[in-house]
């Protein structure tokens, strides 16, 4: 079995907890020598495009299936009802978004930061 240290000569060795000895009572990431991770860009973290276009896909193919439906003169399938709710529910999806960005804007202690 290779060792950690063969592989990378500055590897400093870890406990079973993969914590490194000379670090495990380290709470301050300055005094460790670590840096911050910057932050993601927001096209990264902004869930509304992801949200609309799910919810899009879901109007879409409920609309389809509302009209093939009519033409056919068949009762609503599976399908239907669960285009419907994927649709209301991304609707919901949208809505909680919004609201919790109010909260950040406001405030409120208990907001999602980053939406």
């Amino acid at each position: 079995m290779v060792q950690a240290s063969e592989r990378d000569p500055g590897a400093t060795p870890t406990e079973p907890g993969g914590v490194a000895p000379d670090r495990a009572g380290e709470g301050s990431s300055a005094a460790g020598g670590l840096r911050a991770l910057p932050p993601l860009p927001r096209t990264l973290v902004n869930p509304d495009p992801l949200v609309f276009v799910g919810s899009a896909a879901w109007f879409v193919t409920f609309c389809v299936l509302l009209v093939t439906q009519v033409v056919l003169g068949a009762g609503p399938g599976v399908w239907f009802w669960t285009s419907l709710t994927g649709w209301l529910l991304g609707g919901l999806g949208l809505l909680v978004i919004r609201w919790q960005r109010a909260a950040v804007r406001r405030g409120s202690r208990g907001a999602q930061q980053g939406l």
